[in-house]
């Protein structure tokens, strides 16, 4: 979201409200991209590395009228069968042999095949395959063992009990936009860069097959031991929380962090240079955020939404981004917004009233400055982190000056704001928050 000079004020929209709950049984993906499964047709890495369910768990295809077999349909069912979406797989030679590479897989199943294979309905496994985020593809013969275990774990945890069918397209879904966005950056930013041919007459073809082939296993072991460290992270907050409503709707602090005139700086600097703004400021971000023990939810371009269980976390992190941004000449300005109250985490992010007033209190900061809520800044009062009253602390720091002691330290400081009405939200009273003087 940018809010430039001009356009900062009350208008501002915040982040779009939560629809509701994902889309789970429409067969419409919630993540698709647009790319089809040339080079990542299984939809699920890992699939080939472990056993799935035993075949025959799921809901079997269909049988055709008077026959043993299950009738081939043409293509994934859809909502709405006028319009086909279909991708077909690429057919171009080193494509397959990457693809075959990163899957450990040949191409051996139609979408009919595999779901019939691993003992799942057309339209449970064109559920699945969709919210992983991947195009239809017909009835091309491109999937994988690979794929085929992959549908039989998720329709074997929900045989089982252990998952409902709605919440296995949710995992999903969630997996696959995760997945892809890390896939789309390592491809970009990582291998583009080293496979430029190191010799003259070399082409960037003959250097991709190995360079992948030397990463792939590194990068696989890489991925597995972050994902349970932060699954393990994710699990203690969850088992320290308070009672089981407080699991998913949590009181946490939440802070938008965004670049002033960040439209016009697109208009002056080259694509290069803008790509590299950007990722410093994210990347400084990500770095503050996690230092001082916050969460990173994620990054829009020019700005980050971030989370804190703390409030004084919370602080910390925007106050430190302000002041290390600040001293960087080529990022512009920074503001911040934070509110603190009940949150709803889903999917890895989060929504609500709190999230929307951050973010209008983040149109409506100054620059290089942070604009906090109320309730944000009563919990600040209540942790002790800033004075009751700034009367009551100078008299406590002057009697103890006299008394010959050392007065009670607060690590920032609150400056009431005049109250606006912002949309949607009715009357705020925003505090400008800063650190106290030492």
């Amino acid at each position: 979201m940018t809010v430039d000079d001009a356009d900062a004020g009350d208008d501002r929209p915040g982040p779009p409200e939560p629809s509701g709950t994902p889309d789970e049984g429409t067969g419409r993906s919630g993540a698709a991209s647009g790319t089809g499964p040339a080079a990542s047709s299984g939809g699920d890495g890992a699939a080939s590395g472990g056993t799935g369910a035993p075949s025959g768990t799921g809901r079997a295809a269909a049988a055709a009228p008077g026959t043993g077999e299950a009738a081939e349909p043409s293509a994934y069912p859809t909502p709405h069968h006028a319009v086909d979406h279909t991708v077909e797989p690429t057919d171009d030679p080193l494509a397959i042999r990457l693809e075959q590479l990163i899957l450990g897989a040949d191409r051996r199943y139609t979408p009919f095949q595999a779901a019939r294979t691993a003992g799942v309905s057309m339209e449970l496994a064109s559920r699945f395959w969709r919210a992983m985020g991947f195009a239809d593809i017909g009835q091309a013969k491109a999937l994988t063992e690979a794929d085929v275990l992959a549908l039989r774990r998720l329709a074997g945890l929900v045989e089982a009990g252990l998952l409902s069918e709605p919440m296995a397209v949710q995992v999903a879904r969630s997996t696959g936009q995760t997945t892809a966005r890390l896939a789309e950056w390592q491809i970009d930013s990582f291998l583009e860069g080293l496979t430029e041919p190191p010799e003259p007459g070399m082409t960037r073809t003959e250097v991709t097959y190995p360079l992948v082939e030397l990463l792939l296993p590194e990068l696989e072991e890489f991925l597995i031991y972050v994902w349970r460290r932060q699954l393990a992270a994710a699990t203690g907050r969850v088992v320290q929380a308070a009672d089981d409503e407080e699991m998913v709707d949590r009181r946490l602090a939440v802070g938008f962090a965004d670049l002033v005139g960040f439209t016009r700086l697109t208009r002056r600097l080259e694509e290069e240079e803008l790509g590299e703004l950007v990722e410093a400021f994210e990347t400084t971000c990500a770095d503050l955020v996690a230092a001082h023990g916050g969460r990173l939810i994620k990054t829009l371009g020019d700005e980050v939404l971030y989370a804190a269980d703390d409030a004084g976390i919370a602080a910390e992190i925007a106050l430190r981004l302000i002041e290390t941004l600040s001293q960087d000449e080529t990022m512009p300005a920074l503001r911040v917004g934070i509110a603190f109250g009940t949150v709803t985490t889903r999917m890895g992010d989060v929504f609500g009233t709190t999230v929307n007033l951050a973010s209008r209190l983040t149109s409506i900061a100054p620059k290089d400055a942070v604009l906090v809520d109320s309730a944000f800044a009563e919990e600040l009062t209540r942790t002790g982190e800033v004075p009751v009253s700034e009367a009551e602390a100078a008299e406590d720091a002057a009697r103890a000056e006299k008394e010959g002691r050392i007065p009670r330290a607060y690590r920032f400081a609150l400056q009431p704001m005049w109250q606006r009405s912002v949309r949607g939200l009715g009357v705020v009273e925003p505090w400008l928050l800063s650190r106290r003087p030492t």
